[in-house]
């Protein structure tokens, strides 16, 4: 007799955050086996120059913080 199979989309919310952030600690352990493609390579010189070139287009990481709070009420 097979035992019951359980779903990762059965589990709850809880565990399933666990889940991510194990995945994501496990991805993070060994940077250099997550792929980055070539698009994005492209994408991140190009803001690199960007901010370089531009260095008032950028914002703190503080004023990131307060809107993404501000626009998620928190």
């Amino acid at each position: 007799m097979n035992p019951p199979t359980t779903s990762i989309f059965d589990l709850s919310s809880s565990e399933k955050l666990q889940l991510v952030e194990d995945l994501w600690d496990d991805l993070a352990a060994t940077p250099d086996a997550v792929p980055v493609h070539d698009w994005q390579k492209q994408e991140l010189a190009r803001r690199k120059a960007n901010i370089l070139m531009n260095p008032e287009s950028g914002l703190a990481w503080e004023e990131v913080k307060r809107r993404v709070r501000s626009r998620h009420d928190r």
